[in-house]
């Protein structure tokens, strides 16, 4: 073509940052809205207890491909959908804050939202042993020093 280019290839899953957006606040909306239910033992039977659902990266992927199909690659390759950059970097900034937030109130399990957003812990573990300081002897008259032996009388 004259003047302009030819797009080859699939058209696009996501027409627009705006629609990519849209489809995050129906995952948001239905993740609330539905959640799991544990099964807890009283006197009176089995009661289901709901739980709240955190918000995932792939729960959001899993969403959207039963809607529009992928949109994985709009998140994996910023420089092909550099329009959506800001956008996917919202969603993401979303979904973990739900799972921190999440986890800090025991909503979530804590550890695994740690985890989840590399919030562990770390500690520095040295391979060198730690010096050893001498300290000078003491003369303790009561007990012999090693070596020494008590003197028959």
């Amino acid at each position: 073509m004259e003047g302009g280019k030819n797009k080859v290839g699939r058209p696009r899953n996501v027409g627009s940052p705006d629609k990519m957006w849209e489809l995050f606040e129906r995952y948001k909306e239905f993740t609330k809205s539905n959640p799991r239910h544990k099964m807890e033992v009283t006197r009176s039977g089995v009661t289901p207890i709901p739980l709240e659902v955190p918000l995932t990266m792939v729960g959001f992927f899993n969403f959207a491909r039963k809607r529009v199909g992928e949109v994985y690659q709009y998140f994996e390759q910023p420089d092909v959908y550099h329009e959506f950059l800001g956008i996917c970097r919202a969603i993401k900034n979303e979904v973990q804050q739900d799972q921190i937030e999440g986890g800090m109130v025991n909503i979530y399990n804590p550890s695994i939202t740690q985890r989840l957003n590399a919030l562990t812990e770390k500690v520095e573990v040295s391979q060198f042993p730690s010096p050893i300081i001498e300290l000078p002897n003491e003369p303790n008259d009561s007990k012999p020093q090693a070596g020494e032996g008590v003197a028959a009388t």
